[in-house]
């Protein structure tokens, strides 16, 4: 006797506490510890980020070097130019500097003008509410002694007596001490550029073997995905600095020229200064400008200067923001604005001026980490610019926000990008999954998941007012598909969107409701007898509901076509496959879009294996007939073409022919308005005329729409010349075969009475005599 396996204990909910609350923890130490690093090991770190940002910019240039100098030529070759070039400006801007000091003593007047300019008359508001303060200070407490004492204090030195003197030793200073105070302030930045270009060079020579090292260090068994993080990283930091590089560049430049012009002195100076601040986010442009414009304040007797040189700063700015930076940077850095703006605040606060330089392209490094590591994802979420959430997510929590209805506000920001397929395939049809998975869970109640459904279904109803077929549709053989849901509302819902989707392309669409029976649903297929029918799956629903409906269909109506819409199932869904297919589904598509292109290709698939029109009993003799008759020519005759136009004038319809049917082929006698093609080829294939149901029927044959008449669904020669109507009467010879047709045909669906019927056999009956005598004519 075969034992019952006991039931898995529950997971210990107590050691995973633990064990999270332990990982918080030490998440937390991490953090502070690395923060605490970088807090006290920036003067050594600084110097380092610095002359990484610097290798990042070179590279690219050093490994083209490299190919004709070598590497370490290219590398001092590189440096030197660098380094030649910042010595070779900073001698200019030093000029510009020195010649400034020189000029500022004579901008004394301007300043002192236009300092006048901005005082205050007495007598005012301002200055009446300083004497009451000053009066009122008088009666406080301890304020008026002291004003006693000190009044004492400047009575005595007025009468002649000593004056009481502080006296403040101050340490003795030496020359060395001296001069070590007054290099402090330049030594340090220097030593600092120094050893920023000592690493950056080092860095070059052996950049190939840093990069090796890295990929070693942090992508042992990963190396694949280490290597795009890198090449990831690189390529967002250099193309960031460069295009900074030339934007600061092309602004620098212009604002220089236009100082210059303008009168500000010492335009090369600012224009240089501007180009550098630039690297500074957020506070560098306001610095930049700030220097030219007090200039211009101080050397200028006038106000045209300093609003001139505001103007520029302005017109450049809007220049920069609006066309340079959008077009040289073209994709952006992947960094969030609300993330660069918490970097900025972040590094500046740890390491300064520095740090607000080096918070972009960390937090673009962070970002890249975040992508491309798993447990690092969520730096990708925080500081990323992609959207937070999926389009499904943001739909689903849309419509959990009671009472916000702005779940239509996003459809339609949605369809502005995205064709309808896409919204339902990636949007709604995971909403609805959503919603009952997290039923099931306890998550939400039903009320909210019915809610759910109804948002749904109204967003579905509105689509359905607006998306009609489209004229492409009119191309798509039209067959009747109906959608059967599995068993719940969400499948339902699911076969609305497919039945939308077949609306718009040209297909003869409908639906059941759920919660129906089996032999309902079999029943309704036998009442609508669709040619294809597609039972709908949505998750968490499972394929085993779908397997027996399609069963009992199978069973009941054997010549059925069925297909099984599964979506949201996991994995690859190969054992559902299989036993759907075992169960009689012809296949299986996981989502709306495959489900459409299948159904298209099954309507030009039915289209294809109709049965063509049915051949006369006689068809020999009336063979023979029609060949002795010998009209079966190119020559045009007038008497006949008379016949067509005239036709196509009381019939009031665009097309009239008389055409004479082969074993093979459809001839075009006479013709009038026929679509140019045709007119050329006077022929077409006899299975694609509609004419040779009249020679088959021996009568009037009247199709008032082409389109919905299930023999001439997808016919190309219909399709393609868009005729829609087609009236026709059979030409008959003299011992009663039918040779052919005299037939009008519109482009648009009409009645045809009973009138208009005889009066288009009688001609026919004339066309017949007519033909007869030109045969005899011929003979």
């Amino acid at each position: 006797m075969a034992s019952t396996p006991l039931p898995a204990l529950p997971p210990p909910r107590r050691h995973r506490s633990a064990a999270d609350a332990l990982s918080t923890i030490r998440a937390v130490t991490l953090t502070s510890a690395i923060i605490a690093g970088l807090y006290l090991g920036q003067d050594f770190l600084i110097p380092l980020a610095l002359a990484v940002l610097i290798t990042f910019l070179l590279s690219p240039f050093v490994t083209k070097l490299e190919r004709w100098i070598g590497n370490v030529g290219a590398v001092i070759a590189t440096m030197t130019l660098i380094l030649g070039g910042t010595l070779g400006l900073g001698w200019v801007l030093g000029n510009q500097a020195v010649d400034l000091a020189n000029q500022f003593p004579g901008y004394k007047e301007n300043i002192r003008a236009k300092l006048h300019a901005f005082e205050v008359p007495s007598g005012g508001v301002l200055d009446r509410v300083s004497q009451t303060v000053e009066e009122l200070k008088k009666d406080l407490p301890g304020v008026g002694s002291k004003d006693d004492e000190d009044s004492k204090t400047a009575d005595g030195a007025q009468e002649g007596g000593p004056m009481p003197v502080k006296v403040v030793e101050t340490p003795d200073s030496t020359p060395f001490q001296m001069m070590k105070s007054m290099a402090a302030p330049i030594l340090g930045p220097l030593g600092t550029a120094g050893l920023v270009l000592l690493l950056a060079t080092f860095m070059l020579l052996k950049r190939d073997d840093l990069r090796a090292r890295l990929i070693r260090l942090i992508g042992q068994g990963k190396i694949s995905a280490t290597t795009r993080a890198l090449d990831d990283a690189s390529t967002r930091v250099r193309r960031y600095l460069l295009m900074q590089l030339v934007v600061n560049v092309t602004y620098g430049i212009p604002l220089a020229i236009g100082l210059y012009f303008i009168g500000v002195p010492n335009a090369i100076l600012w224009g240089a200064l501007a180009a550098v601040l630039r690297f500074i986010p957020y506070i560098g442009p306001w610095i930049a400008a700030a220097f030219p414009i007090l200039l211009s304040l101080a050397a200028s007797p006038t106000w045209w200067t300093p609003l001139l040189t505001m103007g520029l700063f302005v017109v450049l700015e809007l220049i920069s923001n609006n066309v340079m930076e959008p077009w040289l940077y073209g994709s952006s850095t992947g960094v969030s604005p609300v993330a660069l703006i918490v970097a900025a605040v972040f590094w500046t606060w740890m390491w300064g001026t520095a740090g607000l330089v080096l918070a972009t392209p960390f937090t673009v490094c962070l970002v890249v980490m975040g992508r491309h590591i798993p447990q690092l994802s969520f730096l990708s979420v925080v500081l990323g610019e992609e959207e937070a959430l999926t389009p499904a997510e943001d739909c689903y929590h849309r419509m959990l926000r009671q009472g916000e209805h702005d779940e239509e506000e996003f459809v339609d920001s949605y369809l502005r990008t995205k064709p309808l397929e896409e919204l339902y395939d990636a949007v709604l049809v995971p909403v609805v999954a959503s919603a009952e998975e997290d039923h099931r869970q306890g998550m939400i109640d039903s009320e909210q998941r019915d809610r759910i459904a109804k948002s749904t279904a109204d967003i579905i109803e509105d689509l359905r007012e607006r998306e009609h077929p489209t004229e492409e549709a009119e191309a798509l053989p039209r067959c009747r598909v109906h959608c059967i849901p599995a068993r719940a509302e969400r499948d339902e819902l699911a076969g609305v969107m497919l039945e939308h989707l077949l609306d718009v392309k040209g297909f003869d669409a409908s639906h059941s409701p759920d919660r129906r029976s089996a032999g309902e649903l079999i029943k309704e297929l036998e009442k609508r007898m669709p040619d294809l029918a597609c039972i709908t799956v949505v998750a968490p629903s499972i394929a085993l509901h779908a397997r027996n409906l399609c069963q009992k269909i199978r069973a009941a109506l054997p010549e059925q076509k069925i297909i099984v819409c599964l979506w949201g199932a996991n994995g690859d869904g190969a054992e559902d496959i299989k036993s759907l297919k075992e169960a009689g589904a012809e296949d299986v598509v996981k989502s709306l879009a495959d489900a459409v292109s299948w159904c298209e290709r099954f309507a030009v698939r039915l289209a294809a294996h109709r049965e063509g029109p049915p051949i006369p009993d006689n068809e020999e003799e009336r063979l023979l007939t029609l060949d002795k008759l010998g009209l079966i020519n190119p020559d045009r005759e007038p008497v006949l073409d008379h016949v067509t136009a005239k036709m196509s004038r009381v019939f009031e319809v665009p097309v009239a022919a008389i055409t004479l049917v082969d074993r093979e082929r459809q001839f075009f006698k006479a013709y009038t308005g026929l679509p140019e093609e045709l007119a050329e080829e006077r022929e077409s294939p006899r299975d694609l005329a509609v004419c040779s149901h009249v020679v088959a029927a021996n009568s009037v044959v009247v199709v008032e729409d082409l389109k919905r008449d299930r023999r001439f669904v997808g016919n190309p020669l219909l399709v393609k010349h868009s005729l829609r109507f087609y009236a026709g009467a059979p030409i008959r010879s003299a011992n009663g075969h039918v040779l052919g047709a005299l037939c009008v045909m519109d482009t648009e669906p009409r009645r045809f009475t009973v009138t208009e019927r005889r009066l288009l056999e009688q001609n026919a009956a004339e066309v017949a005599e007519e033909i007869e005598r030109l045969a005899a004519t011929e003979a």
